[in-house]
């Protein structure tokens, strides 16, 4: 199919279970058991019983063997059609906004019609892993039929052997953990530790004003009695951010604090695609479109930042579009860090960075006014693979409440990748 030929993709509902940090309220929740909840959101919310959709999309980066084939569990779980196919994919923290991505382009397409995209992290249910040693060990146990042979399957093994593999998300080929990368960009841009705060601190008001205002009430479906996400700190002040000791750096060179990077925790959220046929046959309005999307990835291991790469698929996505950086009337980049978003905003500012990635010259800076303006991942809480869902979920229904514009959306992941889209109304 040629691209003149390319249907829009309008996204036509979204909700999310408020998050909370992690071992809090949903300390005994599975993924599947949140991502189950927010399939029935949606279904609930937006009359899909029994519906049979083109495609669910959705994963999860820290995962369990029993969540095996997790996306098509959930749906079977849902309320929609059992004959709805899904897919269970990851992209570390860019997982529900690539998910939206991969279905966006089989609507645009032809392929199908109407899709969901989601995502669920839960930190609280971490696997426990045991040496391979050991491992072994528990497999002669299972065969071992007299008491001494059962005894017998441990002796040598030393308590370091016996005792588990602490849970990590460090990059395994730098065994470096996100926020010293992070750290190290922050040194790199020349962020101050107050800068951080000053966003950290704006994230918390700005999402309470939000809730304050009512916004996010049809975009949450309630979990386990919670309604609104438990990270939240309205009440937070710059003299208390400034109080916390650093994280990742303790010498007096760290900025990165608990307050200013995001908070282990679970979640789940999800959002609607389809054509404008399938949304005008089901009585659902058309929130905003989805018009591009991009994904990119940089060289962390050889020396670029582990969490630049949005700055160039966005560099990409705008050439594509022939769209500038000022063309947007909202801004929603992930806030993994506080650090992230300075380096980020100090990058596409910067003449020399940019024409290394290509761009001409400085991609410049933006109305600073207009970014993450309820609040994002400082304040709600960052589950990494629903992440992206909530942020499609709060751009669109702002487009819609706007009436018109174009919002763009920014997200760093792990392993040095990138992947941004931008909304149209």
């Amino acid at each position: 199919m040629s691209t003149t030929s390319l249907r829009p993709v309008a996204i036509v509902g979204a909700t999310r279970i408020p998050f909370c940090r992690s071992n809090t309220a949903y300390a005994s929740l599975s993924n599947l058991k949140m991502l189950s909840t927010v399939l029935k959101g949606l279904v609930n919310q937006y009359d899909l019983n029994g519906v049979e959709l083109g495609e669910v999309n959705a994963g999860a980066v820290i995962t369990h063997s029993k969540d095996w084939n997790l996306t098509r569990e959930a749906v079977l779980s849902s309320g929609l059609s059992p004959n709805t196919p899904a897919l269970t994919m990851q992209q570390a923290c860019g997982t529900s906004l690539q998910a939206a991505l991969i279905a966006s382009a089989k609507i645009a397409s032809g392929q199908i019609d109407s899709a969901i995209a989601a995502g669920t992290d839960t930190v609280s249910d971490v696997p426990i892993v045991f040496s391979k040693k050991f491992s072994r060990r528990l497999v002669k146990l299972g065969k071992a039929k007299s008491l001494q042979a059962k005894l017998g399957v441990f002796k040598g093994l030393s308590p370091k052997e016996l005792a588990p593999v602490p849970p990590s998300v460090n990059e395994p080929r730098t065994l470096l953990s996100m926020g010293q990368h992070c750290e190290l960009m922050a040194k790199e841009w020349g962020i101050t530790r107050e800068a951080q705060d000053e966003l950290a601190l704006a994230s918390h008001h700005n999402a309470a004003r939000a809730y304050r205002d009512g916004f996010y009430e049809d975009l949450l479906t309630p979990c386990e009695g919670v309604v609104r996400d438990n990270n939240m700190r309205p009440d937070s002040t710059l003299e208390a951010l400034a109080g916390l000791r650093t994280a990742y750096d303790k010498s007096d060179a760290g900025t990165l604090t608990a307050g200013n990077s995001t908070p282990l925790t679970d979640g789940a959220s999800g959002v609607i695609l389809a054509t404008e046929e399938w949304a005008e046959a089901h009585g659902l309005p058309v929130l905003a479109y989805l018009t591009h999307g991009q994904t990119s990835a940089v060289d962390f291991v050889g020396g670029a930042g582990l969490l630049m790469a949005p700055t160039v698929a966005v560099h990409k996505m705008l050439e594509r579009a022939n769209l500038s950086l000022q063309d947007f009337d909202f801004y929603e980049i992930h806030e993994a860090f506080a650090a992230q978003v300075l380096c980020t905003l100090k990058a596409w500012e910067d003449d020399e960075y940019c024409r290394s990635m290509g761009a001409d010259a400085a991609l410049g800076s933006i109305d600073r006014s207009r970014m993450n303006v309820n609040g994002s991942s400082l304040a709600v809480g960052h589950p990494f693979a629903a992440t992206g869902g909530r942020i499609i979920g709060t751009l669109s229904k702002l487009l819609n409440e706007k009436g018109s514009g174009r919002g763009l959306i920014s997200v760093c992941t792990a392993g040095g990748m990138g992947v941004t889209a931008i909304l149209e109304k």
